[in-house]
Parts: C-alpha cells; structure tokens; sequence
C-alpha cells in the first residue's frame, strides 16, 4: 500500500504539469526498489516512461507500450546498444541535424552515450575533443578506444601520424600542435568548455580559446558542454550556436545541511565526520578544498580508523613506499582505505586510486581538491564538503553533482559542513582576452574595431622585431606554444636586442646538466616559474636529466628542501612550463638568426620529464614509468627504440599478451600484476565492431 500511495503521488504530480518534482520522486523510489530488491510492476514502468528516463525500464515487467519505448530509443553507442533517455535522445537528433549546440547538462546526464553515439551514427572522418585535465582524457581514451579503436586512429598525445580516420583526445595546449595538420574536422567537441571564461580557469582559459579560434574554422560542426550553465552572454566564440539548459537529473541529491551544527569549528566538523562516515565506510568522496586541508584530514582520519582487511590495498602500500618515498604519508592512508586525488600527484597514481575506488575491496574514501569534480566518472554514494575553499555557487554545485550514479546509485547523500556559497545564476562571460591578441585574424574570428585596432598594432610591433610576416608564419605553422602574445612579444624584444648574450642557448645542447645553469637562470627571468626559488629548480631541472636511470627517492634526495609533493610539481613545471618557453625561444631566435643553434632536442626531452617519449606518454595510459622500466630491462620492449611510437608500442603490448607479458618480466611485484591488468583493460579494443 505504501508503494502504490508513492505511485500514486508520482502520478498527481504529472498530472499537475510537476514533471521534474514527479522525476525525483521516482527516482527515490527506485532506490527504494533496489535496495528491498522490490520487482518493477508495469505501473511502475509506465511512470518511468511518463518522466522520460527511459533507460530505467525493465522490459519483461512492462506493456507493450513501454516495451516498445524501450526499444525506440535504443542507439548504437559503439559496438553495443543503449538506450537513450528523452533529453539524450533529444540532443542527439539536434547533432545528426547538423546543429551547433552549447550545452549545459547536470553531471549525472550521461553526456557520453551523446557523443559515442553520433561517433557510431554519423561515422564522421575526423574527430576532435578537448578535455581540461589528463584525468579525463585517460578516461575517455579508455572509453573512445574500446569502442572505436577498430576503425579510428585514437590520438592523446602531440606529434602522433594522423590515419585515414582519427578521433584526437587532447588537453587544449596539446590540440594546438595539430592545428595545421587538419585540413577538415567533422566535429569539434569541447568538454567542461566553462572553462574558456577567464573568470573560471585563469590557468586553463587561454590555451582552451587559442584552440577554440584555430580548430572552429575548419570545424564542419561544434558541441560544448559544461555543467550548471544559466546563460552565456554574446561572444565571439559561440556567437553562432544554440544554447541549449536542460535540468533533467538521472539521480536524486539528498542533501543534508549540516553545517549549522558544525559551525565551522574544527573539533564540531570531525565529530560530524567521523559520525556520518561511521563503522563501515561506504564509498566516499570528501571535497576538502586545497592540498594541505587534505593533509590534515587525512591526519585526523588516519588517527581514529584502522588498518582495513584487503590484500590488495596492502599489495599497494608496499608498493608506494618502495616506489616513491617512504616518508610519504600516502601509503599509511592507503591501508585505511583512505586515497587523494589532487591536480598534483603522479598522473598513474590518479587513475590507480580512482580504479581502486571501484572495487568493493579497495578504496573506500578520497579526499580531493577540484580535480576529481572535472568529469572523472567516478561513482560514489555519498559526498562530503568539508571545505568551501576555492568554491563559489558554480562550483559547489559541480562537487556535490558528483554524488549518485545512473542504475547504480539513484540517490547521492551529500553532506554540507561548511557553509556553502550564496545561491546565484551562472552567466558565462567569454571575452576577447588581450593575452590573445596575437592569434586575433579576421579569418578565424570576428573582430571589433578596438580588438582589430590591437591586433594590428600587435602584428605590426611583430613586424618590426622579426620581419614582414614572419610573426604570421609561426604563428600559422602552430610552433609557438604560449598562449601569451605579451610574453611572446618580450622574448622577441629581449632577443633582438641581446643577440650575441643568447648564444649560450646552445649550452642545452650539452650532456652535462651543469653546463645549463647560467642559460636556465636567464629563461627563468621571464618569470614562469614562481613556485620555489629559481636556484631550486635550475638544480631539480638538472637531476631530473637522471630520471630514467635512477628512481625517484634517489632524485629527491639529491635535491635540498623538496619532498614528493614538490617532486610532482616541479616535474610537471619542467614538462609543461619550461619546456614551452624554452621552445618559443628556440623558435623565436631561429626566426631572426637561421639555424646556427637548435635546441628542439632539449625541448623535446624536457617535455617528456627526461623520459623516453613513449614511457611518458604510457604514465597517462595507466602505466607507471617503474613498471616500464622493468619492461624494458627484460628486453621485451626498447623504449630507447627513437623509432617506437605509443601507436606501435601498444601495437607491442596487444602482441605480446598481459599472460606472457607477466611471466617474462623479472622484479614485478603483486602490485605490479594489477596495474598491468588495469593497462591492458584500457588498451585492449572490444570485440564488437561498431
């Protein structure tokens, strides 16, 4: 009687025009069912229906009608048939129509069976998808490339030989090596695309904008998505798309506001902590705000909980301590079923614990920064905000959207500690910003007059520095990888007028790293790195030359004052930041002086952190560098190979086989077998042809 009284409340609710209200009274109904392992009755499947989550109806206990629903909705999503609920569906048919669409869906939409479905429908030659973080693309990598593999050249990292047919997964500053390499794209898809307002991700914004300029106009269709979008005001990169808001949730969010009670007192907020988590940790997400807030919960939850009963987190904990640093608190919390998921740390260990977290025997709880909010599809029943560090409304609502999870968890609890943000609409503001002012043409997007106005006066400046159009060919030519003219502009200026002070550019050249000192220092006056002191890096940068030949607790110890956490930065730092400046230098002075110095080998091995290309690019795979170089050792594979690309080097691994792979390398550990088992999950395509 209960249940048909909640039926019949769901069915008064459409009946009143309350279509959203009926939808999450469904929903918690459903959870119901699930729990009480309660059958469907065919009322039941019809009210499904009725609310559009169609993909929730169990067929066998439904009319005809709802049956054939059911059936009509079914897509090809890549080797396999989904069903689409109706906003979906909807999108769906928009995309096949050739319609440009921004748009903005809550987290738990399931914007991926959208894409992989008009992949599989429209069979489009070239793909292009930009992703904010290394996190997601590994995800959707993993995803793209059991579905597609078979027919598409799956591209994540630069410098790749396009095939016939590609599908590029790429991180903004990545896309824009393959700008001039495409003549057409089909469709140009850009995730979390919130982020192109400065005002979002002042980190992240211009290179996603640089690559939104140079791929739209080859693009024959677009689609951005972002989550929690209310409006986005003119601009001139989505002047030409339908913005499209659906509310439709897939799941319920209970939240429970508890940060009355807790007062935002430290002692009031770990008593409620330890209370809602109770004896038996169910998988949860704490959002604790920045890196040493984490710290010090993990500090607290490692003092009141002991060491959980699982092989495989113990298998884990060894193998950090002896891989890493065993002053690292890491593998302690490990052992409590206790994970961090922050920006910072090593790229294999991210999608290790985010791996783990989906074991019923693994990690239980992860602490995390922003980074595991930006579409990593992890699953967790219950969320906690333990800090409102770093949030404003935009933002909180991301973090608690990740509680709940189509068919596996219809309701999310989410836990609010601190006192959340104050209630707003989110505008997207997309302005020109004047650090692009040097990839502004006409051709690529539509100026203003005081935007045209800069961009003339910038490229004349250019001009005069590096000759008639030189600016323009390498700009064109995609070799310039900063995303800020003014620092552009700086470097031509210090060099034009320095040259002779610049020729110990060469010196990078050299196979001893203390031959680089005096040249490290003068890059590092154009002020890209602030983290540590200049001396401090000039000398990790120096150790890290090692990084292939000893392993990491050798290289911190050899490095004053940094620990692993540093030791992540500052790798990273050396890949990303100062390899692109070193890049645009080389660039830029081989522009005004010929090739007398070419430092694009050091460019090139910086970039990769001083590893071999291919085991760099197989950290994002899943694949840690330890693992690799035991690969290597037994001769299975020549990662030295300079030939070897990560095409042909996984084209390797599928030959060799995970079996015989296992049995011929000697030194693995038992933590080793999962992680290869996990790389193999990820490189190994269906066997259903899409």
């Amino acid at each position: 009687m209960e249940n048909f009284d909640a039926l019949q409340n769901i069915n008064t609710l459409l009946s009143n025009g309350e279509t959203d209200n009926a939808r999450n009274e469904l929903i918690k109904l459903l959870d119901q069912y699930k729990k009480e392992h309660i059958e469907y009755t065919p009322l039941l499947n019809h009210l499904i229906r009725e609310v559009g989550l169609f993909p929730y109806i169990k067929s066998e206990h439904a009319t005809w009608q709802d049956q054939f629903t059911y059936e009509a909705f079914k897509v090809n999503i890549g080797g396999e048939e989904k069903t689409l609920h109706l906003e979906q569906s909807g999108l769906l048919k928009k995309l096949l129509d050739g319609t440009n669409i921004a748009v903005s869906a809550p987290t738990s939409f399931g914007k991926s069976f959208v894409i992989d479905a008009f992949i599989a429908i429209k069979q489009p030659r070239n793909v292009v998808i930009i992703l904010p973080t290394i996190a997601l693309l590994d995800e959707t990598r993993r995803r793209i490339h059991k579905k597609f593999s078979n027919q598409y050249r799956i591209i994540t990292t630069s410098d790749i030989e396009l095939g016939e047919k590609n599908i590029l997964i790429l991180t903004a500053e990545r896309a824009i090596s393959y700008i001039n390499r495409l003549d057409s794209i089909d469709i140009l898809i850009v995730d979390e695309f919130y982020k192109a307002d400065y005002e979002f991700d002042k980190e992240r914004s211009p290179a996603l904008l640089k690559a939104i300029i140079s791929f739209s106009e080859k693009s024959q269709q677009r689609y951005f998505l972002a989550p929690n979008i209310n409006s986005i005001s003119p601009n001139p990169f989505t002047e030409d798309m339908e913005f499209v808001k659906v509310d439709f949730n897939t799941v319920y969010l209970e939240i429970h506001n508890l940060y009355h009670e807790t007062k935002n007192k430290k002692e009031l907020k770990e008593a409620k902590l330890l209370e809602i988590l109770g004896p038996n940790i169910e998988k949860t997400l704490i959002y604790a705000g920045q890196p040493n807030e984490i710290k010090k919960v993990i500090a607290f939850l490692s003092a009141n909980y002991e060491v959980v009963n699982s092989m495989l987190l113990d298998q884990f904990a060894e193998w950090l301590s002896s891989n890493y640093h065993s002053d690292w608190n890491l593998p302690d919390s490990i052992k409590k079923g206790i994970g961090v998921h922050n920006g910072k740390i090593h790229r294999p260990l991210s999608n290790i614990q985010v791996s783990l977290f989906e074991e019923s025997n693994g990690i239980n709880t992860i602490l995390s920064t922003s980074s595991i909010i930006e579409g990593v599809n992890t699953s967790a029943e219950n969320v906690i905000l333990w800090s409102k560090a770093y949030l404003n409304f935009f933002s909180y609502k991301n973090v608690i959207g990740r509680g709940g999870r189509m068919f596996k968890h219809f309701v999310g609890n989410i836990y609010v500690l601190a006192t959340p943000p104050t209630e707003e609409e989110t505008t997207l503001e997309i302005p020109f910003p004047d650090k692009l002012i040097g990839d502004a043409s006409e051709d690529k997007i539509t100026l203003s007059g005081e935007l045209k106005e800069k961009s003339d006066k910038y490229r004349f400046e250019m001009n005069q520095l590096l000759g008639v159009d030189a600016y323009l060919e390498l700009r064109n030519a995609g070799n310039l990888q900063s995303t800020n003219s003014d620092l552009i502009k700086k470097i031509a200026t210090t060099l034009k007028a320095n040259p002779n002070s610049w020729n110990s550019l060469k010196m990078l050249n050299s196979h001893d790293p203390e031959m680089w000192t005096d040249v490290l220092y003068k890059i590092l006056k154009f002020n890209t790195i602030n983290s540590v002191k200049h001396a401090t890096f000039v000398r990790f940068t120096q150790v890290l030359s090692m990084n292939w030949s000893s392993n990491i607790k050798e290289l911190i110890d050899l490095v004053e004052g940094i620990d692993i956490d540093t030791f992540f930065d500052l790798e990273r730092q050396v890949a990303f930041k100062l390899a692109s400046i070193i890049n645009d230098i080389n660039v830029i002075y081989q522009s005004l002086y010929g090739n007398s110095i070419d430092v694009s080998s050091f460019v090139a091995k910086a970039s990769h952190a001083f590893l071999p290309s291919v085991v760099y690019q197989l950290e994002e795979y899943g694949l840690p560098r330890m693992i690799s170089k035991k690969i290597h050792a037994s001769g299975l594979i020549n990662f030295e190979n300079e030939s070897l690309t990560i095409h042909t080097c996984i084209d390797d691994f599928l030959s060799i086989g995970q079996e015989s792979l296992i049995s011929e390398v000697e030194g693995l550990e038992p933590f080793d077998h999962y992680i290869i088992n996990h790389f193999y999950e990820g490189i190994t395509p269906s066997t259903t042809t899409p």
